[in-house]
């Protein structure tokens, strides 16, 4: 059933078809726990968060995200194994049999909530749940809606998120009983058969990433992003396990968010109202700010506790790796209100490079920070994941390619404007290995990594000599307070140094193989700031 905003009313569910009387809405967060706790749906652990357990699946499903090619996406999205075409009769046929569904339960969750901090895009969307700690997910996720705002809430987004649906791939044409599909053109997301909450998350997200760049000129990243006391705001890029959290919480600087921002013509905007962190070994030490940010109003996926307590062994991965806590940004102390910054001063791509062969600093050229930005390289290393034996190169497009409709030479033609406009310095720190590959050398120094990152934003890596590192053609800087110079230049610190420019030789050409995919798209000044062997 088809509707326009102005028929989409508080209270009224009338616009889709949903006639279940049994609707909470807006319930407040107290509630919702309560409510969770008295169905038996979770705990509380020893300091006041909701621990849940979101069954089947404890991460999202790529293979299972589909969205809707019609007269709107049809030469628009970038169509491939992320962007997985669905028929709008089957989206609506579907779309039909889930509200069908929704009538019958005994309870929904309605959470009316926004994205994008910025006024200018505020984005309203309603999350429809039918449990209620899914709708205090919303609620940490998304920007909360004052009580004068809930008054005259319109939705432009809607979510249906029912678990307890599962497809018939017969039927519905999918590919097995759960599915997170997305319709531009309804404006509606479909989510069946699978709990996990970061289907919500990363669903408001690339609908983002479709909308602000395609319709809006606002440059969509997935990154974190910072503000400092003279207002220079800076972002970091990172894909899992690169330190993008914990180098972004600095206390001398105020957190603008921790995930998804957006770039527009006036500075940087938070997507989100909260913050959703993985918690595999979290400890106070190493994470304080999350770790404070577990108590009431938060909740803890897929844990475990110590045996006889309802204390979090955050070391046991029984159920998954992939064990997360959400909560509202303000659970963080040292926020920026709004969240909201200037045009970026600095940018920060962070890779963890388990075979030693990146600097632990270099200054990139717009045309390498394109180049780079398209790569989205980080490594994997041995335990990490089952099968990992040796370190594997991984790379992700603009550091976020599951969350991509577009192609990323779109998004990263976008970032070359801006870097030109803006004059924002794009920094590549490597996190990962120094003195030899993994296994042989050792991690960069946090310590070190810190100092780093405290220069490039003071403003001191300015006007020191910088060298040149052969093949990947990288600007390293000659000195940088409080590291050790010899540290600066990678192939200084390999014993051996015939081993080291093999290394970074096999490195350069698993990055020039990896973007082949993109050439075709990409103009001759990125072309021509790739590795070269």
């Amino acid at each position: 059933m088809d509707a326009t905003i102005s028929d989409k009313q508080t209270n009224n569910l009338e616009y889709l078809g949903v006639t279940n009387p049994n609707q909470t809405w807006n319930a407040t967060r107290e509630d919702l726990i309560n409510k969770t706790l008295e169905f038996n749906l979770g705990t509380l652990n020893d300091t006041g968060a909701l621990c849940i357990n979101t069954g089947e699946f404890t991460g999202r499903s790529p293979k299972d995200k589909f969205t809707v090619k019609d007269e709107l996406t049809a030469d628009s999205v970038d169509w491939n194994n992320i962007n997985q075409p669905f028929a709008p009769e089957d989206f609506d046929k579907l779309q039909q049999r889930v509200i069908e569904y929704i009538n019958t339960l005994d309870k929904i969750y309605i959470r009316d909530v926004s994205a994008c901090a910025d006024p200018k895009y505020k984005t309203n969307v309603r999350v429809i749940t039918e449990t209620p700690w899914a709708s205090l997910f919303a609620d940490n996720m998304f920007i909360r809606s004052s009580q004068e705002e809930l008054k005259n809430f319109q939705p432009e987004w809607t979510i249906l998120c029912i678990p307890s649906f599962h497809a018939d791939k017969n039927i519905d044409n999918t590919r097995q009983h759960n599915f997170s599909i997305i319709n531009f053109t309804k404006k509606v997301i479909l989510i069946g058969g699978s709990s996990y909450t970061g289907e919500i998350k990363k669903g408001i997200f690339t609908v983002l990433n479709y909308v602000l760049p395609h319709q809006k000129n606002v440059l969509s990243m997935h990154c974190s992003a910072n503000i400092g006391a003279e207002g220079d705001t800076a972002l970091f890029f990172g894909l899992s396990g690169t330190g993008k959290t914990t180098l972004s919480a600095d206390p001398n600087r105020k957190l603008i968010g921790d995930d998804e921002h957006g770039w527009s013509d006036t500075g940087v905007f938070n997507f989100e109202g909260g913050c959703y962190a993985k918690c595999i070994d979290l400890t106070e030490e190493k994470e304080p700010d999350i770790f404070r940010a577990i108590k009431p109003g938060a909740i803890l996926e897929n844990i475990c506790f110590h045996p006889e307590t309802n204390r979090v062994n955050y070391e046991d991965t029984t159920i998954t790796e992939n064990t997360r806590v959400s909560y509202p940004i303000h659970h963080i102390n040292n926020i920026a209100e709004p969240s909201v910054g200037g045009i970026p001063k600095n940018i920060f791509f962070l890779s963890y490079d388990a075979f030693g062969v990146l600097p632990p600093i270099s200054k990139l050229t717009p045309e390498q920070a394109m180049y780079l930005f398209i790569s989205g390289y980080t490594s994997k290393v041995a335990g990490t994941e089952a099968g990992v034996t040796e370190p594997q190169t991984t790379f992700s497009a603009c550091f976020g390619a599951a969350f991509l409709p577009l192609h990323p030479t779109e998004y990263a033609d976008m970032l070359g404007k801006r870097l030109k406009e803006s004059g924002a310095n794009v920094w590549l720190i490597n996190t990962g290995m120094t003195g030899g590959v993994y296994g042989v050398g050792q991690r960069m120094s946090l310590k070190y990594t810190r100092a780093i990152i405290a220069e490039a934003l003071n403003g001191h890596l300015e006007n020191v000599e910088f060298e040149t590192l052969p093949i990947f053609n990288l600007r390293i800087p000659s000195s940088c307070a409080g590291v050790p110079s010899e540290i600066l230049n990678p192939r200084n610190t390999w014993t051996d140094k015939a081993a080291y420019d093999a290394k970074a030789k096999e490195l350069a050409i698993k990055f020039n193989e990896n973007f082949k995919k993109y050439a075709n798209l990409a103009s001759e000044a990125i072309l021509e700031a790739a590795p070269k062997v």
